[in-house]
């Protein structure tokens, strides 16, 4: 079985979704970061960090009973990479991928998460695996451990697409059957064609509300 650890990004600031914290948007009845928090925890991952950093307080209670580690990046107004280099650090197993996460993928399954982690260990080539869905690349990619230490050399100036980008041989993609890995909520369109889907009116955010460097704040 391959072994997988998971980095949840859920730092970023979601200034398209305009004043609420789309990490509370209710998804379903459930808070848009708890539901895919237990979406990974109900796949074949090993581990699951979740990296905080706007309004950490207030998401973090939206997971606080979850089975996972939370750490806080002080650094998240500038740029995703340095919560991936948070993730990194935190991950304490030892593992033959690392497969980076964000918050605000609603459609995703614990079996589109199972399937990417089957193509990563079944790969014939590459040390990146990419999702595709009808030619459009998407998320979560797995990384193989081995490029671990060198993003974490880096300082936080080499991201994962400058690292795909710079690199395309590495790179393995996998075409899905749905377009989970390429929904993603961004604006209030995003969440309106959400619950269009789920055949469900508006509803209102969980909870709306602020926090040094890559701190620990819970492992269960």
């Amino acid at each position: 079985m391959n072994r997988i650890g998971g980095i949840l990004l859920a730092a970023g600031e979601s200034r398209r979704m305009g004043s609420v914290n789309k990490l509370a948007l209710l998804v379903d009845g459930q808070p848009l970061l708890r539901r895919i928090a237990q979406t990974l925890l109900a796949s074949r991952l090993q581990e699951l960090v979740v990296v905080l950093g706007h309004e950490a307080d207030q998401a973090r209670q939206l997971i606080e009973d979850l089975e996972l580690k939370t750490v806080y990046n002080e650094h998240y107004k500038e740029g995703q990479m340095t919560s991936v280099h948070c993730g990194l650090e935190a991950l304490t197993g030892d593992y033959e991928g690392v497969m980076i996460n964000l918050a605000d993928q609603p459609l995703l399954t614990p079996e589109d998460i199972n399937s990417l982690i089957d193509a990563f260990g079944n790969r014939e080539r590459g040390s990146v695996l990419v999702p595709t869905h009808r030619g459009q690349r998407g998320n979560p990619i797995v990384l193989a451990t081995e490029h671990r230490g060198e993003i974490l050399r880096s300082q936080r100036n080499l991201g994962c697409k400058r690292l795909i980008g710079s690199n395309p041989e590495w790179v393995t993609t996998v075409e899905m059957d749905t377009e989970h890995v390429v929904f993603d909520l961004d604006t209030p369109d995003d969440y309106a064609d959400l619950q269009r889907r789920f055949g469900m009116s508006l509803e209102r955010p969980a909870m709306i509300a602020g926090d040094g460097s890559c701190t620990e704040s819970s492992a269960r």
